[in-house]
């Protein structure tokens, strides 16, 4: 093992214990370093600009999602309407007939599902909303819910009407409000999306 003589004036660690021996770290002729210098050239130090916050949710232009809905559910209201009218007059021609009996499959007026239609469209345009902010696959989730909301409504009133006529007409007028909604709805929402 060698000896290290601290007095040793060959030693270069001794010209601290010289007089007038300034240290080159913290020399005041020294040029000041940035200490962020040495890594201005490595890539993985580089400071990148601050991205700007994202937004929640799609950026949807609201006048034409409303509008579209809106529309969506005058479609869909229409479509009520004419499928419970056209049931309607079916069954009077039957009953003139006398053939079959008297019958009113059509237990509601045909505003009545044309409203209901209308009103499970707007219903349906916020769902689709609400889903784009919280869900992270909106337009699978929705297809699901509406979808088994049709399936419930075609088949409940199947199962729970006292007459067949009654039930079979309520389903169908049920299927005619449900298709357009699951169709129009997210189209709308989709083609209201505004591109960056």
């Amino acid at each position: 093992m060698s000896y290290h003589d601290p007095r040793d004036p060959r030693d270069p660690r001794t010209a601290r214990y010289e007089p007038g021996y300034e240290s080159q770290a913290y020399s005041r002729s020294a040029p000041y370093n940035d200490p962020t210098e040495q890594y201005a050239g490595d890539p993985r130090y580089r400071s990148e600009p601050a991205r700007p916050r994202q937004r929640l949710g799609p950026n949807i232009n609201p006048t034409m999602f409303v509008g579209g809905v809106v529309m969506t559910g005058v479609v869909t209201g229409l479509a009520a309407w004419l499928v419970a009218w056209v049931i309607r007059a079916i069954v009077e021609r039957v009953n003139e007939a006398g053939k079959f009996g008297v019958w009113n499959p059509v237990a509601r007026d045909e505003i009545w599902f044309a409203v209901v239609g209308f009103l499970c469209a707007l219903a349906a345009g916020a769902l689709w909303y609400v889903l784009q902010l919280v869900t992270p696959s909106p337009d699978q989730f929705f297809r699901w819910i509406v979808g088994l909301l049709i399936a419930a409504a075609v088949i409940v009133p199947l199962v729970l009407s006292a007459e067949i006529s009654v039930g079979i007409a309520t389903a169908v007028l049920h299927l005619v409000i449900g298709i357009p909604i699951l169709a129009l709805v997210p189209a709308m929402g989709h083609k209201s999306i505004q591109r960056a």
